[in-house]
């Protein structure tokens, strides 16, 4: 697999995570709308739930051998990086903007799920 792509996926990943993509694509919407509380508290709440969350995760996938880590270190690194960038991006941006960013995020990636549902049903009924 290239590097280089597992570290450009690290980077973005890291920068999209510490904005609170993730379980936050829930979690966040529910709390700045019908919790009434400030997008900036949303995903810093987000980001504090997903250290636990992320545990979890590692060990049940360490558990069940899911885990590379040779190239895991490629995502990990830029990850880190991004999600430092990412945290000093949203806590300087003016919370109206920083929710544009978030809900124009959240479509593109609907889209792009819709999109990618299509293609593989199209793709299973060509095959049959």
């Amino acid at each position: 697999m290239n590097y280089i792509f597992l570290i450009i996926c690290g980077l973005l990943g890291g920068i999209i995570g510490s904005m609170g993509m993730g379980g936050g694509t829930l979690l966040i919407p529910l709390l700045t709308i019908f919790g009434g509380i400030s997008q900036h508290l949303a995903q810093s709440i987000n980001l504090l739930a997903f250290i636990p969350m992320g545990i979890i995760a590692i060990i049940i996938h360490t558990k069940h051998h899911l885990i590379d880590y040779k190239k895991a270190i490629f995502i990990i690194v830029p990850a880190i990086v991004g999600a430092i960038i990412g945290a000093l991006l949203s806590t300087n941006t003016n919370e109206k903007i920083l929710a544009i960013c978030f809900g124009s995020f959240l479509i593109i990636l609907g889209i792009v799920q819709l999109l990618s549902m299509i293609f593989m049903l199209k793709k299973k009924n060509k095959n049959k």
